[in-house]
């Protein structure tokens, strides 16, 4: 269940396409995911004028950024103020250009097959993403990639599958993008069309496939607490990211 919302879980930027709110979810002991300390984002690197003075608005104190070096070398990053913290816990992968994607195979099948990827090849990137997340002091956090989808879904996936939200919740949310990915796929057709040409079937978000992942997850280590754990992160994080994440009952 979604509690009510008194904020709008999607933010406008003209140069931010899929900027959004991670809380409002129901998660543990019937507590809810506050809002306003977690965000999710496409790469932040175009923000000025009034789209930068929105986004300093929300307050954000740390600036998650999961791209790769080459990325960031190709589009630049979010601009620097002071207050705002920038970590770069480049999360590996195999590059999805080199995977092939055969006709007839199961879409949601081969999207979570490629999440289980940052699992392994991603290990280090996804245990300081959420070390910060779980730091109260690193809060308001925003996590992004180039699109906000993949990267950015699955970091966002284990940290509320960790408070407690429901796949289903956590699938819908991962499914918002999908709107998103309209403008966002407009834009680069125009200025990066290279990233779309014969990609299509990147830029879709699928909830069967987040569903099929957390179920994997589960299938693979136990639990997503008993992943994160393997990865390193402590205990005491996953209780400190509950605390500063959850309202009080």
């Amino acid at each position: 269940m979604v509690a009510a919302e008194p904020y709008a879980r999607n933010l406008s930027f003209s140069s931010a396409y899929n900027f959004r709110d991670v809380g409002g979810y129901a998660g543990l002991d019937g507590r809810t995911v506050r809002w306003r300390q977690l965000f999710r984002a496409d790469s932040l690197h175009r923000l000025k004028g009034d789209d930068w003075q929105t986004f300093a608005g929300l307050g954000v104190r740390t600036v998650v950024d999961l791209r790769r070096a080459f990325e960031i070398e190709i589009h630049g990053r979010v601009p620097k103020a002071d207050g705002l913290r920038y970590v770069n816990p480049v999360l590996e992968h195999i590059d999805w250009k080199d995977v092939p994607h055969p006709d007839g195979i199961q879409h949601d099948r081969w999207l979570a097959d490629r999440y289980l990827n940052f699992l392994d090849d991603g290990r280090v990137g996804l245990s300081t993403s959420l070390s910060v997340i779980a730091d109260p002091a690193a809060a308001p956090v925003v996590v992004h990639c180039l699109a906000g989808k993949d990267r950015t879904g699955v970091v966002c996936a284990l940290t509320l599958a960790l408070l407690g939200v429901s796949d289903e919740d956590i699938a819908e949310d991962y499914s918002l993008t999908e709107t998103a990915m309209a403008s966002l796929t407009e834009y680069l057709r125009v200025h990066d069309p290279e990233a779309i040409e014969g990609n299509d079937h990147m830029f879709d978000s699928p909830r069967g496939a987040m569903l099929l992942f957390l179920a994997d997850v589960r299938t693979l280590h136990g639990s997503v607490e008993k992943y994160v754990r393997q990865i390193g992160v402590s205990a005491e994080q996953v209780l400190a990211m509950r605390e500063h994440l959850l309202t009080d009952n």
